[in-house]
């Protein structure tokens, strides 16, 4: 029975890496600017974009095979988490950030909420290895990888050999996570004159343009800086941002600006997860900021909103939904590879 299983295994994956074609680009929204991810250095494939995928969903990636990276960035969420503040990993042990979503991320120079990561290709590393996530080592699950059938097929189908190793795993996982682009929400077909804002969100995406659209800049509604946004600092958590990345004091509580895409699907908010509600975000930017010498320039001038604005602010931010995006089976579960 196992060796017929094996056989079916291999034929499932064969026709579908057989079947793919050998090169893939990025299929960019018209108007967006440039990525900043060089394609040219680390070619996409299908074959490679699928083995990513694999390994996004297998929880093979941790010490105790119970944690994958779709554990802290799941799909229907916008590829992050909704359940908790902080992420999860194993043993039950608990981060101190909220895990940050998944899209669009062609266009970011730098990956984490404090920019640790120079390059999408090295960011899975540090998941894998830190200790309250994964606690594994690329070296490790790339022996882990090398015992099993199934990826040593999807490595040669990918880079024409099939060992894995740390270097190809994180290739591959960053390659599927390229091809996270969500640019189909409706504010997308109003801006191709496809559809139109009701009233009530024309008036919220004045009011977006007016005081949000400085640091969350269309069409990507981040400008992919850093900023510190006056949140009151978490006394337990101490979380000094940026800072703990340069050890510059210019760059202390700055944390990556996040996109809005899909701020619908993403809650909890901000980088510790401290808010649940959209309201209680507004709530923050017009009642609650901070003062402290690296505060955003763009928030040292007070935000008035009235409670019928920021309705009208959160009808406009729904319309950045993208449900094409959160269903696409292309970045779902892998059931044709996992269940032949």
């Amino acid at each position: 029975m196992k060796k017929l299983i094996a056989i079916g295994l291999f034929a499932a994956v064969f026709t579908v890496a057989f079947s793919l074609p050998k090169k893939l680009r990025l299929t960019l929204p018209k108007g967006w600017p440039k990525p900043a991810n060089d394609q040219s250095r680390k070619p996409l494939s299908p074959n490679k974009v699928l083995l990513g995928r694999a390994l996004f969903y297998d929880p093979v990636l941790s010490r105790d095979s119970t944690i994958s990276c779709s554990s802290c960035h799941t799909q229907y969420a916008a590829f992050t988490h909704v359940d908790h503040a902080l992420s999860h990993g194993i043993d039950g042990r608990v981060g101190v950030r909220n895990s940050p979503s998944l899209m669009n991320l062609a266009w970011n120079a730098s990956f984490m909420w404090d920019g640790r990561v120079a390059s999408i290709y090295n960011q899975a590393e540090l998941p894998i290895k830190h200790p309250d996530e994964m606690a594994e080592t690329v070296e490790g699950v790339a022996a882990k990888l090398n015992r099993q059938p199934l990826y040593r097929i999807l490595f040669y189908q990918s880079f024409g050999d099939s060992a894995a190793t740390g270097e190809r795993l994180q290739e591959a996982i960053g390659a599927f996570m390229l091809t996270l682009i969500s640019s189909n929400a409706k504010y997308d077909s109003v801006m191709r004159k496809q559809s139109e804002f009701t009233a009530q969100e024309q008036n919220g995406y004045l009011l977006f343009q007016r005081h949000c659209n400085g640091c969350h800049t269309e069409p990507l509604f981040t400008n992919l800086g850093f900023e510190n946004n006056g949140l009151p600092v978490d006394a337990q958590l101490a979380d000094i941002g940026r800072m703990k990345i340069t050890g510059n004091p210019a760059d202390s509580l700055k944390f990556k600006t996040p996109t809005l895409r899909n701020i619908e699907y993403s809650f909890p908010y901000m980088h510790d997860g401290r808010f649940e509600k959209l309201y209680d975000v507004l709530g923050h930017y017009t009642g609650s900021i901070a003062e402290s010498p690296t505060l955003s320039p763009l928030l040292r001038r007070p935000v008035a909103l009235t409670a019928n604005e920021k309705i009208d602010l959160i009808a406009f931010l729904v319309t950045l939904s993208d449900r094409h995006f959160i269903h696409n089976p292309d970045y779902g579960y892998p059931k044709n590879i996992f269940q032949p």
